[in-house]
């Protein structure tokens, strides 16, 4: 795939939300801000947001809502190559977040669930209903892993469940055309998971000892992080370490494309024909445009 450098000198992007005007929003997760990347790569702030801000996605009511992980994880110089590393001590825990497009004001609307502190929300996805699934990636700690789970709240603030817990470290998230599948990225597993719904916030209670269906771990040692999914169900994940999209589709067969950065980490559809997709490659702090072999999906609440 060719591809078209947009803006670099990024702080870690993440979350491109691809708008009619031509720009992309994004997160900034080093930086703790939401950013527009207008087509000739100038970048401006939209809204500041301390701790971490790591997904985004526009809502029913034309805002953006933001999986703040709180600041769960340093950054490291590899060589020029930024790298996320260990949760600081300072970490106390994420939240859900909504930004004004037009005002820039943010507003907290989720911080725990049953009394629970939400740990490092990453990324969410918008159902036809309004209400969206997020995924909590956890952290990782001194003394192992804090797992991470998969959510589903509804954007007034009246309501969030704990729909899977116990996920080692849960990243992308997205709905399948028809939205009876959501599907999740674990990171650290290399595994695509597909669990299904049965109703808004609900899923079909799983196999004995199974969180949900694999759909097809990748070999040897590559981890997964954000994702998107094509119109014809096929799912893209940013891959790390072998950088680039692998392309799963629901019958567990694979397509890598390579993106010139070992830690790409998102990619978003946009365009006429959905077919434009732009990358953000975090390790180098650019984001990249391309032509897609096939059209993504169209989301329910696009710009």
């Amino acid at each position: 795939m060719d591809l078209t450098l947009v803006a670099e000198g990024l702080q870690f992007p993440e979350g491109p939300i691809a708008m009619a005007d031509g720009s992309v929003l994004l997160v900034e997760i080093q930086r703790q801000t939401l950013t527009r990347i207008t087509p000739d790569g100038t970048r401006t702030t939209v809204a500041d947001l301390p701790g971490g801000p790591n997904g985004a996605a526009i809502g029913p009511d034309g805002a953006v809502y933001v999986t703040n992980n709180g600041g769960s994880f340093q950054f490291y110089d590899m060589g020029g190559l930024n790298v996320p590393g260990p949760t600081p001590d300072s970490h106390k825990g994420g939240s859900i977040q909504r930004v004004d497009l037009s005002t820039g004001a943010v507003t907290t609307l989720y911080e725990a669930c049953d009394g629970k502190r939400l740990v490092g929300p990453n990324d969410l996805v918008f159902d036809r209903h309004g209400g969206f699934w997020f995924t909590d990636h956890g952290c990782s700690t001194p003394d192992g892993r804090r797992y991470g789970a998969l959510y589903y709240a509804k954007t007034d603030g009246s309501r969030i469940v704990r729909a899977r817990d116990h996920l080692i470290s849960p990243n992308g998230v997205g709905l399948s055309p028809a939205e009876d599948v959501v599907y999740v990225a674990d990171t650290m597993l290399g595994r695509l998971w597909a669990f299904d719904v049965a109703a808004p916030g609900e899923l079909v209670p799983p196999a004995p000892l199974q969180p949900g269906r694999v759909v097809c771990n990748l070999p040897g040692y590559q981890l997964l992080d954000s994702l998107a999914v094509e119109a014809d169900g096929r799912v893209c994940v940013a891959t790390i370490i072998n950088g680039g999209i692998t392309a799963f589709s629901p019958d567990g067969a694979t397509q890598h494309v390579a993106v010139p950065d070992v830690i790409t980490t998102n990619l978003c559809f946009g365009g006429a024909d959905m077919q434009d997709v732009w990358i953000t490659a975090s390790g180098t702090g650019k984001l990249w445009r391309g032509r897609w072999e096939r059209p993504g999906l169209k989301l329910n609440f696009g710009a």
